[in-house]
């Protein structure tokens, strides 16, 4: 059967989408306002009443077109032509680590940590000196 003639599984996608969204089902759930299992119904059925899938989509980040159109063979695609991998020097070239976080920022943070420990246990001895 080719892609051409093949209906589209509306369900399916949707439980695709929410899988790269990194999303659970009980999460997609609740955002909307119904229960773990009525997701799972609906991921497992080829059609969806469009007020569902509208309130899905929003959730999602998505449009309900896009649910209907998702496309596994896409999103290969287009992973596949983000990276360049004519060979291995080039695809080591063309990748780069992109922290989410500032890494100057890592390091005050635990330089100030480190000078608050150092203050309490200066202030710990001054109370045991006192003490004496």
């Amino acid at each position: 059967m080719n892609t051409a003639t093949k209906s589209k599984h509306i369900g399916r996608n949707i439980s695709r989408i929410r899988e790269l969204r990194g999303m659970k089902q009980e999460a997609l759930a609740i955002a909307i306002g119904i229960s773990q299992q009525s997701i799972s119904n609906i991921e497992g059925s080829e059609i969806v009443d469009e007020e569902k899938l509208q309130k899905i989509a929003e959730v999602l980040g998505v449009s309900a077109e896009a649910i209907k159109n998702f496309s596994d063979e896409a999103v290969f695609n287009i992973i596949g032509n983000t990276v360049n991998n004519h060979d291995n020097a080039s695809m080591n070239a063309n990748i780069q680590y992109q922290p989410t976080f500032n890494p100057l920022d890592k390091v005050v943070e635990l330089y100030e940590r480190l000078v608050l420990a150092e203050k309490e246990k200066v202030e710990y001895l001054e109370k045991l000196l006192k003490g004496k």
